[in-house]
């Protein structure tokens, strides 16, 4: 897609007075997504953390299916119906399948706990992918690069102020209403993300600045995203970028899993755990995001963001390596484990992943809808899969925990060399429209 030749970048505002519509219903849009995810995440992980790391490539194997299945289902859905159409419909499907997770939570007997379990585990992973994903695919659509460096950052921070309100809610309700109650409140959150992702396809159609945007069915195959990861250059290296992002967030997610499952005997106990976890790193993010990214990437670019990423993450997975026991408590109650696990996400979604769907802007629809969703959903559960099964065979050779987070370390250095050479590609569509 080409640029409006007609307008000029308007790199160093910050919210032009137009925007202001569209950002304020994104930042909406994504704080409901966020909030309705984190109320139940909390959930999920005591799940993982009660079975233990070396079972996470049994429900990762079940995820990476369940996406490949979804993938060209979603490619199908872009390629004949226009995007006010298609977003609404992805997330109105979650919301019908999160209320029908509530009867087994609210009557235990309706199905044998294991297998609510690992459903219930493989199915909020999906939803976290594919909402996220839609989410930031329908963002890279209707605003430009120049715009994303600048408003990305922004609508991220909104993100995280709802990734940081629902472990709180979590925390305050669920000793006190139960988990079954927790669903109905993540999937009213998400009914409304609904609602503000309708009135934001509204503007985005009807506002003369983006005459340019295009709301049409995509068109093509229900596999083009999946054969894009493979021909396509850009999409390569997105994929291979995001398998080593996830090497190193599913290395701390592992270690930090064998932790809980060590130090705490009841899902209660586990459950408070990692939504302490999820409150700490949301609360850096956010500070990341209000204090830093959104001055740094307007300045130094998406592809040299990611690199400070990559080193940092380095930095904090190198201290697990050296400590001398990552269980251990160093600040407070955390181990190293809990601190590099909390500094590594932080960074991944504080900077990283808004450079990284910067960078997504720069492609046609085509890429972006199903490139993107592939790159997004199953390159990443397939990245999941790979590393979970090498973190067991490791175990098995007598691995321990600073060998593990050796590995993560020089996943860290890979993803800073290929954040470099996307720092030196060329944009494919500069220029943004005007706003007065």
């Amino acid at each position: 897609m080409t640029a409006d030749p007609g307008h000029v970048p308007s790199e160093q505002a910050r919210v032009l007075r137009g925007e202001w519509p569209a950002l304020l219903l994104s930042m909406a849009f994504f704080f409901c997504v966020l909030t309705a995810y984190y109320v139940m995440r909390p959930v999920r992980e005591q799940l993982s953390a009660a079975v233990g790391s070396t079972q996470l490539p049994w429900f990762y194997a079940a995820t990476f299916v369940a996406t490949l299945l979804l993938t060209p289902l979603f490619a199908a859905l872009v390629a004949r119906w226009p995007r006010r159409i298609m977003v609404p419909v992805v997330y109105g499907v979650f919301v019908a399948c999160l209320l029908a997770f509530v009867p087994f939570f609210a009557d235990p007997t309706l199905l044998p706990a294991r297998v609510l379990g690992v459903v219930f585990f493989v199915w909020v992973s999906v939803f976290n992918l594919f909402v996220v994903s839609v989410f930031w695919i329908f963002m890279s659509d209707i605003w430009w690069p120049a715009q994303a460096r600048r408003l990305f950052p922004v609508i991220a921070f909104a993100g995280t102020a709802g990734a940081l309100a629902g472990p709180a809610i979590t925390r305050s309700l669920v000793g006190v209403i139960g988990i079954a109650p927790l669903l109905v409140v993540s999937a009213v959150l998400l009914g409304v993300a609904t609602v503000l992702s309708v009135a934001l396809g509204r503007w985005a159609r009807d506002d003369r600045r983006q005459a340019a945007r295009d709301d049409a069915p995509i068109g093509g195959g229900m596999l083009d995203g999946l054969k894009q990861v493979f021909a396509h250059p850009f999409m390569r290296s997105m994929a291979l970028l995001l398998i080593l992002a996830d090497g190193i967030g599913t290395i701390n997610y592992a270690l930090l899993a064998d932790y809980s499952g060590a130090t705490f005997a009841t899902g209660e106990a586990r459950t408070e755990f990692a939504a302490t976890v999820d409150l700490a790193t949301n609360l850096l993010t956010m500070l990341l995001q209000a204090g830093v990214t959104c001055w740094l990437m307007p300045m130094i670019g998406a592809g040299r963001a990611l690199i400070i990423w990559a080193g940092i993450a380095m930095a904090a997975l190198a201290l697990v390596v050296f400590a001398p026991d990552a269980y251990a408590p160093l600040v407070g109650a955390m181990p190293s484990v809990a601190i590099a696990a909390i500094v590594s996400r932080a960074l991944a979604y504080g900077l990283a992943e808004p450079a990284r769907h910067a960078l997504f802007t720069q492609v046609a629809r085509n890429a972006r809808y199903k490139g993107q969703n592939a790159v997004d959903t199953a390159v990443w559960r397939f990245g999941d899969l790979v590393i979970a099964l090498s973190m067991n065979g490791m175990k098995a050779l007598g691995a321990g925990v600073s060998a593990i987070a050796g590995i993560g370390v020089v996943a860290a250095g890979i993803a800073a060399a290929i954040g470099w050479r996307l720092s030196r590609a060329g944009t494919i569509r500069e220029a943004e429209p005007h706003a007065e």
